[in-house]
């Protein structure tokens, strides 16, 4: 089979199995099973796939037709830039959270101004693969950065992250900043904010629940997070959360329970700062 008739067959199945972008999974699937970029494809459609390479690929159709993500499949996502290893021990990074590394990099400035700073320490809690702390780290040189979460599965992908990245930072087995040994300057936080009773992707079924979803309106952890981390946080710290849009207003009056004071706000992120 050559590869355009591969790409025909492959993006119909899909197609008919309702998946939102057919083509576009069929081209990553196979331009991953080959070994080369997705251009390579338009430019060698008639070239023969190998039996071998024709079976491993129909077999990844078949995961993606389970609606297992093109992520898990292939094993990576890229996020600002850079290319993430993921596995199901991690949730998936998603475009949206990028926003946190775009708030943070405006704030940034203001938080040199903390007296006796020298290196700001920052923590990314519930890293997951690691994107938003190991971003932040290759963005922000100067910062000292650990990266927290609860599984010790998802720190080894995080410490694979780094390591490939080239990114030094501190990794921590912690519920929140319950295992984490000194006062953050700054917190980048995407924890579970996902309520079961809103309407779900069926692909969210094989990522991790306990990354994905919390109690209390999908606010439970988030308000842990937001308690905890005033006490522990030195003044003036920076306090960066991910939340559903519907769910801002909420954390930001939480927060001002709490002595944080918002300064920044986006789609899917809320910036505060401590005091």
């Amino acid at each position: 089979m050559t590869i355009a008739e591969w790409l025909r067959q492959a993006t119909n199945e899909l197609a008919d199995d309702m998946l939102p972008s057919p083509r576009l999974d069929a081209e990553i699937i196979l331009a991953h099973t080959l070994k080369h970029p997705r251009t390579y494809l338009h430019a060698h459609t008639d070239d023969e796939i190998s039996p071998r390479d024709e079976d491993i690929a129909n077999a990844r159709v078949e995961l993606r037709k389970d609606r297992v993500p093109v992520a898990y499949i292939i094993g990576h996502k890229d996020f600002y830039g850079r290319r993430f290893t993921v596995t199901p021990a991690t949730l998936i990074p998603r475009p949206e959270s990028e926003q946190l590394i775009t708030m943070l990099k405006s704030l940034l400035p203001s938080s040199h101004a903390l007296p006796g700073v020298v290196a700001p320490r920052l923590i990314d809690i519930g890293t997951g693969s690691g994107c938003l702390g190991i971003t932040a780290k290759l963005e922000l040189p100067e910062l000292e950065v650990a990266l927290s979460d609860t599984s010790r599965h998802a720190l080894t992908v995080a410490e694979k992250n780094a390591a490939n990245l080239g990114a030094e930072v501190q990794t921590f087995v912690s519920d929140l900043l319950g295992g984490y040994p000194y006062s953050p300057d700054i917190v980048l936080a995407n924890l579970p904010y996902v309520d079961r009773a809103w309407d779900q992707s069926p692909e969210l079924a094989s990522e991790p629940a306990e990354a994905l979803y919390a109690d209390d309106r999908g606010l439970a952890i988030i308000k842990r997070c937001i308690e905890q981390v005033a006490l522990r946080a030195k003044p003036q710290a920076l306090l960066l959360l991910e939340a559903d849009p519907r769910q801002l207003d909420d954390i930001a009056v939480y927060a001002r329970i709490s002595g944080w004071n918002e300064v920044a706000r986006d789609e899917f992120a809320i910036g505060f700062r401590l005091g």
